[in-house]
């Protein structure tokens, strides 16, 4: 079975954006942790551990793991709710929007390219 052309070509602008990403020493996220970073800086806030995890269908444990590698690389930032001490908020900041720009310049410059 083979993959349709619109499908291929996807993937392989997918694939060029991640090596472009990979060799330009900007942090290695993983798919995971690329998945939470683009659900908080695409969807309105607040987001909390609690919400993404039913966002996503992965575990709370996971998410803490996740954003707290994020946190690291201050492309998130984490912070108890005040209202509810139960939960974490998941914020943006500065770097992590500098990151995305960055990621969807390679993007829109492969696509511009064929």
């Amino acid at each position: 079975m083979s993959t349709p052309p619109e499908s291929r070509r996807a993937i392989e602008r997918w694939y060029r954006a991640l090596v472009a990403v990979l060799t330009s020493g900007t942090a290695d996220l993983s798919q995971r942790q690329t998945a939470i970073l683009l659900n908080v800086y695409l969807t309105p806030p607040p987001h909390t551990v609690r919400g993404l995890a039913a966002t996503l269908a992965i575990s709370k444990p996971a998410v803490t793991r996740a954003v707290a590698a994020l946190n690291k690389l201050s492309l998130v930032r984490k912070r108890i709710d005040e209202k509810d001490r139960r939960n974490v908020l998941v914020e943006r900041t500065v770097k992590g929007a500098v990151y995305l720009n960055d990621f969807g310049e390679r993007i829109a410059a492969i696509m511009a390219k064929e």
